[in-house]
């Protein structure tokens, strides 16, 4: 099997179940945002604190964190799916394999509300820093950003952008950012005052 299929070289990329798009098409800056907003929860994956370095209740609490990681990860495929397909072919997409539905966005409000009650978020802005993990969750959060309004920009020029998708992009943005403020646990973050 070989990478490289030469098919890109005339600057189009192939949609999911058939048809090709510009890779310059919005919905491809949107499609390379999803792409680096999952590369950057792998780096944070990678820095969730090993096992032996912290107490039992701290390593549940970081398999947590790993585990709601790679949740995301696989989670953003699906929004990717869902962005990728031929519009003509959308009746092909499954719920939450393929296609973003509204139980997905229901999900993440249920964990932002989970975590902000297990450690309430400061009334104040919080400079990213404090830790790897939390470094890279905040930047997560701002490619995660870039995303949606890439996404919206998409759906403007005519693309297939469902609502759920854009819910979705909104509530992960807020998560990471949730996520980030928990990772950071005792750590004091810096704030811009």
């Amino acid at each position: 099997m070989r990478i490289y299929t030469r098919t890109g070289d005339d600057g189009s990329t192939g949609r999911l179940y058939g048809g090709r798009v510009a890779k310059t098409d919005p919905l491809m800056d949107t499609s390379g945002d999803l792409d680096e907003v999952v590369a950057l929860l792998g780096v944070a994956r990678a820095a969730v604190p090993a096992a032996a370095s912290v107490t039992r209740a701290a390593h549940a609490d970081q398999d947590q964190l790993a585990e709601i990681i790679l949740r995301l990860q696989r989670e953003l495929f699906v929004v990717g799916a869902d962005l990728a397909v031929n519009p003509e072919r959308r009746h092909k997409l499954e719920p939450g394999v393929s296609l973003v539905t509204e139980e997905m966005v229901a999900g993440l409000e249920s964990l932002i509300d989970e975590l902000v009650a297990e450690r309430p978020l400061r009334p104040v802005f919080v400079v990213p820093g404090a830790t790897p993990l939390g470094a890279a969750l905040d930047h997560a959060r701002a490619v995660a950003r870039r995303a949606e309004r890439h996404a919206l920009a998409a759906r403007e020029a005519g693309g297939q952008v469902s609502t759920a998708v854009g819910h979705y992009l909104n509530r992960l943005s807020d998560l990471l950012f949730v996520l980030a403020r928990h990772a950071a646990g005792e750590t004091d973050e810096p704030t811009t005052r």
